[in-house]
């Protein structure tokens, strides 16, 4: 068997890309095969696992039907824009269809330099590849839209970072790995052939609603700005924090993409930075809505010329879609946060109850995840001294009284709310601490067992696993982890 690739990126300009092949590996040894996601790629699992998969999977051979290339794009890097970036350690085998019809990109992350790797060296450290799998197989299990990892392969070799680590390839999946980095770096060289070919690319495989609008360019700068305000009130509403939100680490499909410094909230707290180089607080977990707005505005930026001739007009039709971000996101987090508490009505009274739910936590330091988690148990039929935990404590005590008036208000009976919570509020995310447990075990001692079974765990977020409790909890004190890098 091979798998049946296509390129149609290559369809567009050669400015938009580069070939390039991998650079083999000494010794590929399976880490892990995502089986789930083979079987909806349509890929033999077995023949995965074979000595020809493995070696498709470390980019030691390149199947027949491949066309291997390296994407071009430009970004703002904590607001500063360069012209050139690009995958300098990633390559792009090809495109298959999947069993819902829908095209998907398979890339090699960590496969050797490419004509974008600058003075990188092309690889990928066994950590960074171990934590992309965990978190963005978390987030799908989560529900939130994300590149998707296929498989993890130790390559035998040693990277040099500050130190010398294993090496290792992530083969990620993705709707496409196209970014406003990518509009951007033809929008810099005034290349409208060129930008207007990336647009048509992008509405045909995204956006096909967009073809049949009268401007179908603003109609897809709308499509992307809905997409992208779901999507962050979605991470917000799970306590994620993407860690940077470069142009370049933002994808136009809408879906989760480069999983670098990221990590979900333990104790609460809006100026939560994940990034040890985020000196000011760019991408803190508070400011991931107006940042992505931002973004969206060198989006906009990029696709001026094709929205209208005049360029007083254009800017006046992108201003008037950026205007509508904030609304979609306000109503996508509302959403998720008034399932959080179990309210199947809405009231005008919600938002100022979530906010001033969030300001408690925050002032208590309480713990996101679990604090969602048990409003679930929290009693709404007796007096608030009946309440228990955090919740009979200070100002979430004052709170609960709150929260518990609402909730009678609500038709939905008490065990169809508790069960509905439950399926909106996780167990388990991947806490920080925990995957440096892990990749501390895989560097250090090439134990993959507390990677396997945090994968696992993580697989079924919602789920009560009284013996995997210890997933659960937050990092005692000395067990935080203080300092986040991106993998290169």
């Amino acid at each position: 068997m091979t798998i049946a690739f296509e390129n149609t990126f290559r369809s567009l300009p050669d400015t938009l890309f580069a070939p390039v092949m991998p650079s083999a590996v000494r010794q590929p040894e399976l880490i892990r095969l995502n089986d789930e996601l083979a079987g909806e790629l349509k890929l033999d699992a077995g023949w995965l696992r074979s000595p020809e998969g493995l070696a498709a999977l470390s980019g030691n051979a390149v199947p027949s039907a491949s066309d291997p290339i390296a994407l071009a794009y430009a970004g703002h890097q904590f607001g500063h824009f360069v012209p050139q970036l690009g995958d300098g350690r990633a390559i792009l085998l090809g495109e298959v269809v999947d069993r819902n019809g829908v095209r998907r990109d398979i890339q090699l992350k960590g496969a050797g330099r490419t004509p974008y790797s600058r003075r990188g060296d092309g690889r990928a450290a066994l950590g960074p590849v171990l934590r992309e799998y965990i978190v963005s197989e978390a987030m799908a299990a989560l529900g939130v839209p994300t590149t998707r990892a296929l498989a993890a392969v130790a390559t035998g070799e040693r990277v040099q970072r500050e130190i010398g680590l294993p090496g290792a390839v992530l083969t990620r999946v993705a709707a496409s790995h196209i970014r406003v980095g990518t509009f951007q770096f033809v929008a810099a060289r005034r290349d409208e052939t060129a930008l207007r070919s990336l647009a048509d690319y992008v509405i045909g495989r995204h956006y096909p609603e967009a073809a049949e609008a009268d401007n179908p360019y603003l109609a897809l700068l709308n499509l992307v700005i809905r997409a992208q305000a779901r999507l962050v009130a979605h991470w917000v509403s799970l306590g994620f924090i993407h860690g940077v939100m470069n142009t370049d680490n933002m994808a136009v499909s809408g879906e989760t993409i480069d999983y670098g410094p990221c990590a979900f909230l333990d104790a609460y707290d809006p100026n939560k930075v994940f990034s040890s180089i985020d000196e000011f607080g760019r991408y803190a977990f508070g400011n991931q809505s107006r940042v992505a707005m931002w973004n969206l505005a060198r989006l906009a930026e990029a696709l001026l010329p094709l929205i209208d001739t005049s360029p007083d007009r254009a800017v006046a039709q992108a201003e008037a879609a950026l205007m509508t971000f904030m609304p979609h996101f306000d109503a996508a987090r509302l959403f998720h946060m008034r399932a959080k508490l179990g309210l199947s009505t809405e009231t005008p009274e919600d938002a100022g109850l979530i906010e001033d739910l969030l300001s408690a936590m925050h002032e208590m330091q309480a713990d996101f995840t679990l604090t969602f988690r048990a409003l679930s148990s929290l009693p709404v039929d007796g007096a608030p001294v009946a309440l228990i935990g955090a919740f009979a404590e200070g100002p979430l005590r004052d709170w609960s009284a709150r929260y518990v008036a609402r909730v009678t208000l609500d038709p939905r009976p008490a065990e169809v709310r508790r069960q509905a919570m439950e399926a909106a509020n996780p167990r388990f995310i991947p806490r920080n601490h925990r995957i440096e447990e892990v990749i501390r075990a895989a560097v250090s001692d090439g134990d993959y067992v507390p990677f396997h079974d945090m994968v696992a765990v993580l697989a079924a977020p919602y789920a009560e696993r009284p013996d995997k409790a210890a997933y659960a909890q937050p990092p005692a004190p000395g067990e935080e982890v203080l300092r986040t890098f991106c993998g290169t």
